[in-house]
């Protein structure tokens, strides 16, 4: 909602919509069928494997978006982390999201299979440079139960309040006065209010020294933590 609508904007989406209108079961039935093809080349690479059914049914899943090609890599003994990494630097690929055992390849109706082709064809080369990867850092992960931290104070008066930057060492069972994010997934595992506790500082600092991406905090080596003075 704007006082200054962008009229470019505004033609490009009706010019889009209309082309799926036309276009649209073409055009979305060649991606899938493109998807589908690179799933099953992907799933040929050794101890590499597509996620599919094992997605399904839980936490109120009920369908897959199959442009989404999520891959575990843990099988090769490398993390999702090393992976992208090597793809990047190795054959200008990236990724739309990694973790400690997994890649996630976005599809969309752009792609064709000069594209397709070319991710199957750097998943193969890395995989035969993953023989030569030193193990992976390990990820403590802690439990959902763990993960659930008490709010003790509202994220106003914590974030807003005094505050003071302790050693992480020492944040344990302080209240945090900063958000912190893991990503992947991109969730907060800490939010201004919340006690913190060891489970989840561990979680975030073998992360972090694993490849984990954390923007959020005032400290992003996560050395220290600010927490309510």
């Amino acid at each position: 909602m704007t006082t200054s609508p962008n009229v470019l904007v505004y033609s490009a989406i009706d010019g889009w919509r209309r082309q799926m209108v036309e276009h649209g079961h073409e055009l979305m039935g060649a991606a899938l069928e493109l998807a589908e093809r690179t799933r099953r080349e992907i799933e040929e690479i050794d101890d590499v494997e597509v996620l599919d059914k094992e997605l399904m049914g839980k936490q109120a899943s009920h369908d897959l978006d199959r442009l989404q090609v999520l891959i575990d890599v843990s099988g090769t003994g490398t993390s999702g982390y090393q992976a992208a990494d090597w793809l990047r630097e190795h054959c200008e690929l990236d990724l739309g999201m990694t973790d400690h055992r997994r890649v996630l390849a976005t599809m969309s109706l752009a792609d064709g299979p000069d594209t397709a082709g070319r991710l199957v064809e750097a998943l193969k080369l890395w995989r035969k440079a993953a023989y030569d990867f030193d193990p992976p850092p390990r990820v403590d992960l802690p439990s959902p139960t763990e993960l659930e931290l008490e709010t003790v104070a509202s994220p106003r008066h914590a974030f807003f309040g005094r505050v003071e930057d302790v050693p992480v060492e020492q944040a344990a069972g302080r209240i945090s006065a900063e958000q912190i994010t893991p990503y992947p997934p991109g969730i907060p595992a800490v939010v201004p209010g919340e006690r913190i506790n060891e489970a989840v500082l561990d979680y975030l600092r073998t992360g972090l020294a694993a490849g984990m991406n954390v923007p959020d905090p005032a400290d992003p080596s996560l050395r220290t933590v600010r927490v309510v003075a």
